[in-house]
């Protein structure tokens, strides 16, 4: 395989290009620059196909990495390169230059280095497609578990929501328990209030019977 494998490559900034590299003439830098403009913001690959070569994207955290490889490439190199190229890019100029810099003002500095990546991973196909393989693996296993733990996370406020009604319950329950027993409290007066009453005027009647007897007797 060589290298012409891997034909154009480029970093932007959103639409901005910052660096990019080719050997060859041809209108796929058009093509790579029109479907940049029409890609999606979101972190993401893309890859189209158009006249024997694919243009593939590597969207992430505002950049774009891009290389535009025959269709003979296949998947995996391409997508291998341009995580190769974005660690590169990142640690060169990450929170730098990168944030601020122009359209092709890196391309004198980091122009080589894409002809670097591209000359290696034209050249060791099988390293590439193999590491790209694992990392796959990897991203899938990646994808899985920050599912599970985004269930963990629904699980758990969905439970500190039955924690907070069952504790509105509770509170619930114990205002109507105070309420119950301020009731009970009050009836209980209530009764004997009405109990005393009754037994006052029972206790009037008999003084009124026992004097009426004694008058009548003349006690």
């Amino acid at each position: 395989m060589t290298q012409e494998t891997l034909i154009y490559s480029f970093v932007s900034r959103g639409t901005v290009v910052l660096a990019e590299y080719t050997e060859f003439s041809g209108n796929f830098t058009d093509v790579a620059s029109q479907c940049l403009h029409k890609l999606p913001s979101s972190n993401n690959k893309f890859t189209y196909n158009c006249d024997g070569y694919t243009f593939n994207y590597l969207v992430e955290k505002g950049f774009t990495y891009c290389i535009v490889a025959s269709e003979s490439a296949g998947s995996q190199l391409p997508i291998g390169f341009l995580e190769r190229v974005k660690q590169d890019f990142i640690k060169r100029y990450g929170g730098g230059k990168g944030d601020t810099a122009i359209a092709k003002s890196l391309t004198k500095e980091f122009g080589p280095k894409l002809k670097e990546h591209m000359k290696y991973c034209a050249e060791h196909p099988e390293e590439i497609n193999k590491l790209t393989k694992v990392q796959g693996q990897v991203d899938q296993v990646k994808g899985v578990m920050m599912g599970n733990i985004e269930k963990v996370l629904e699980r758990g406020e969905k439970i500190e929501l039955l924690v907070d009604k069952t504790e509105n319950l509770r509170s619930q329950a114990q205002d109507f328990r105070k309420q119950g027993t301020q009731i009970k409290k009050k009836l209980w007066f209530e009764n004997m209030k009405i109990k005393l009453i009754v037994l006052t005027v029972l206790v009037a009647l008999i003084l009124i019977i026992v004097l009426s007897i004694c008058h009548g007797f003349k006690c």
